[in-house]
């Protein structure tokens, strides 16, 4: 039987690490893509989690809807991403404020 515990802890620093990645060393936007995705695994690793211990089903089954939005997710940002690269010629944050319309 897993740990409750220690599972959490693996839970949350996955969260933490994720906005670490969102707030802080955000550089491109591949970098906020990848911290939003580990954003989504950390909360639908909780989820699972407590699905176990409590013995029920619906929070994986919230895990399965939130993978699904995380998937959308990334599609739409790397579409954004493909756009702006062959727009600016380069992914940056800093220049994100020169789209403005």
């Amino acid at each position: 039987m897993i740990i409750l515990e220690s599972a959490l802890t693996l839970g949350i620093c996955l969260i933490i690490s994720a906005f670490w990645g969102l707030f802080v060393a955000r550089k491109t936007i591949i970098h906020i893509l990848i911290s939003l995705e580990l954003l989504l695994l950390g909360v639908g690793f909780n989820f699972i989690i407590f699905s176990i211990y409590l013995n029920d089903i619906v929070g994986q089954v919230f895990a399965l809807l939130l993978l699904v939005v995380a998937g959308a997710e990334s599609v739409i940002g790397l579409a954004l991403l493909l756009a702006l690269a062959r727009l600016r010629n380069n992914i940056s944050v800093n220049n994100l404020s020169t789209l403005k319309g």
